[in-house]
Parts: structure tokens; sequence; C-alpha cells
């Protein structure tokens, strides 16, 4: 079936999600949770036939982790959707309402886009996850996986489809498109008026494609050059543990510090514990000859490496002379996610947070909390790094638009 035949039986399909209560859509992502559950075995089955070839392939380690799926990972993902089904639902939501002077009633609410297309890498939990929270915001969800988790994919989706259509609504609520050509990606790209907007999860160079090439509205999302900037005020001790937080909680996520900015002031007395400490967690220092002064391990740091998002065990570090050098360089290598400052000064705190362009910013904290979950939104669907619609975690409200609904009683203008 084609990708064009695949977006008007989403689009039929989210004709009839817009008009569906919220009871109906929880007992559909209950249900789509309970046969997770139950048809675990096949699930692993298709999972073992995507990690076999894999292997083959010569995947990394840390590659064939995310796409491993077990029993306990199952049950995570079903407990997901579960936790979504008890979050409020966003459709019909009042974002604002007032009578207006000559009578009319006037009220702004929340609807659904319609169609969503989401382009991603990997991870099959992103396939349940984007449906789920796609079928909650009343929107039909057209899912474009990579070819290495082909199988595992396939499989989720037909247990999501048979829990959809069992619970009374359409199985097309939820499609997978084929994942062995880069033609479905292009005809999604380029499926302007049956797809409402493209969200690309996944590696900056695939993001970059949808952005450029797709005719869909796009919704950009996750890079992450994350900074954390230790000021001269900085607290040293709590420094180095959020620090190291920062980078070391989970090296394989758009909101790890990738960049470490020490002020000169505070350098002798701040690099040698931090540098120990990333020496013990085996994080590979990428330094300015300003650090390789304080350990021969760290390596000379190029504007490349000031620029990467690493992803892996390894970190650029700079002294900087000011704030405003802080700042310039977060302007020049920064991505516009997650920045950090640490500081005990109200005053540094406040300029750094005013003149830094990010979707968050961090004032003594990790930057690993930029995350709908932590910030207790619930279900996420991503990082927006745009400033369009959405910005920083992506929750169900994220997933809708609104309309303009005026009552009148024979008003005439």
């Amino acid at each position: 079936m084609s990708v064009t035949e695949q977006a008007r039986r989403a689009r039929d399909a989210a004709a009839d999600l817009a008009t569906a209560t919220r009871t109906v859509k929880d007992a559909a992502l209950v249900a789509m949770a309970d046969a997770l559950v139950a048809r675990t075995p096949e699930i692993l089955a298709a999972n073992e036939t995507d990690l076999a070839a894999g292997r083959e392939a010569g995947l990394s380690a840390a590659v064939l982790d995310r796409l491993a799926l077990d029993a306990g990972r199952v049950a995570g993902i079903a407990d997901a959707l579960r936790q979504m089904a008890a979050l409020p639902d966003p459709v019909g939501e009042v974002v604002r309402g007032s009578t207006l002077p000559n009578g009319l009633e006037l009220r702004q609410i929340r609807v659904p886009f319609g169609v969503v297309g989401i382009i991603y890498e990997a991870r099959p939990n992103v396939t349940v996850d984007a449906a789920g929270i796609c079928l909650k915001s009343g929107n039909a969800a057209l899912l474009r996986g990579s070819s290495s988790a082909a199988h595992s994919n396939a499989a989720l989706v037909a247990v999501l489809r048979d829990a959809i259509a069992e619970a009374g609504l359409p199985a097309d609520a939820v499609q997978l498109l084929d994942a062995s050509s880069r033609d479905s990606v292009k005809e999604l790209m380029r499926a302007r008026g049956l797809v409402d907007v493209l969200i690309p999860r996944g590696g900056a160079s695939l993001i970059r494609t949808v952005v450029e090439e797709s005719t869909v509205p796009v919704i950009e999302t996750g890079v992450g050059n994350c900074h954390v900037y230790v000021d001269a005020a900085a607290d040293l001790a709590k420094s180095v543990a959020v620090t190291l937080n920062a980078k070391t909680q989970r090296l394989s996520t758009c909101n790890t510090a990738e960049s470490l900015l020490v002020h000169a002031d505070v350098a002798d007395a701040f690099l040698p514990p931090v540098l120990a400490a990333f020496a013990e967690a085996g994080v590979t220092v990428h330094g300015s000859p300003e650090v390789a002064a304080y350990s021969a391990a760290v390596v000379p740091a190029t504007d490349e490496d000031h620029a990467t998002e690493y992803l892996s065990a390894d970190i650029s570090v700079a002294v900087v002379e000011s704030l405003d050098a802080a700042v310039a360089h977060i302007r020049r290598f920064g991505t516009g996610h997650t920045e950090a400052i640490l500081t005990d000064s109200a005053s540094a705190a406040r300029e750094f947070v005013a003149r830094v362009d990010a979707a968050a910013v961090m004032v003594n904290a990790s930057t690993r909390f930029t995350d709908g979950g932590e910030f207790g939104f619930g279900a996420e669907i991503g990082i927006s790094t745009q400033k369009l619609h959405a910005r920083g975690p992506m929750g169900l409200p994220e997933l809708t638009s609104t309309k303009y609904v005026v009552t009148g009683d024979g008003h005439l203008r």
C-alpha cells in the first residue's frame, strides 16, 4: 500500500478520533497495554530477528541495547500506556474565553492536529509511545521507524491495531510505513494536505533532512549540545556532582551535557576534581589548552569537538574569562536545547537566564531534568528546539492545535 493511501486512511480515522470521548480513548489505551503484555512472546520473537540481523550487520552494543526488548521492557512500555490513560484529555480544553461587548460568546478550544507523521530511529518503545500519545490527543499516527527495528515495529503495531479495533476505534488510527526503502520517508514528507505535521526523532542528520526537505510542516526536535557553565560564584562541591550527573546519568539522550564551561576564577579549584571524576567514570575530555594543563589525559579540542552532540562518554571542556564569554560560546556552539548555570549569585543566574536562547535553562540543576516526565507532564513525544507552536518537552497539549468557537443569538455584523 502506498504512503498516500495510508495517509488517506489515517485522515478518515482522524475524523473518528476527533469526536471520540476520553472514556473511549482511555479504554483503547488500556486495551493496547493489556494486549502488549498478553502477546509478549510474539513481540520478543520478532525483536530477536531484528537483534540477530543487527549483530550480523555489526551494530554497536549501544544501538543493540536501544533495540532490544525483553519481558520487563514490554511491561514497562505497557505501563506507560496505562499512565497515559490517567492523564487529562487535552481535546476540548478551553484555552481562553470571554463574552464580547456585543454579547457574542468567544471560546478558544484545543483540537487534534489530525494526522501526525513520526519518523524515528532504532527504539521500538517509540512506536508504542508515539501511537499512544497520538491516540490520546485525538490524532491518527503514521509511524516510520528504522529498518533495524522493522520486525519489532511490525509486531508491535499489529498488536496495537487489533486492540484499538476491539475497543471500537478505527485500526487505521495507527499505521506503520514501510521501512525497507527511503521512498516511504520521501512520500511522507511530500504528503502535504494529507499529513498535518511531521515530528522527526533521531540524530542530527535525520532531523536536518526532514526539516530541509519536507513540504509538510515539521516540529523540529531534539539535537542537544547542552552546556553546563560553572560560574565564579558556584558552590564547587555541588557543581562537581551536578556536572557528573548531567554527563553520566545517561549518555545517549538529547538532554545529556556535552560541553562544560568553567570560569577562570574557579578553574584551579574546580577542574582537578571534576577531571578526576570524569576519568573515574570513563569519560574522555576534549579540552582547550587551559584545560589540558590540568591533566595529561585531556584530548585537544577543536571547534568541531565543541559543536558535537557526542551521545557517548565524551565531553568538551573550556575555560572562559566571564559570564559574557560563556554566553558567547553557547551562542556559537549550542543547539537551543538545554543550558545550565551553576552559581550562588542571583544576578549571574538572572543574566544567564535572560541572555541564553534555549528551550530550557537550568539554574543549579542537571540538564537531565529536561523531560516531560520530570516536568510533571506525563507522556512526551520529544523535546522541541524550535520556537513556533511548541518549545521544550512536548506533552499531550503540544499535539493539539486550537479553534475558535463563537456563539451568538442571531448576531449580525
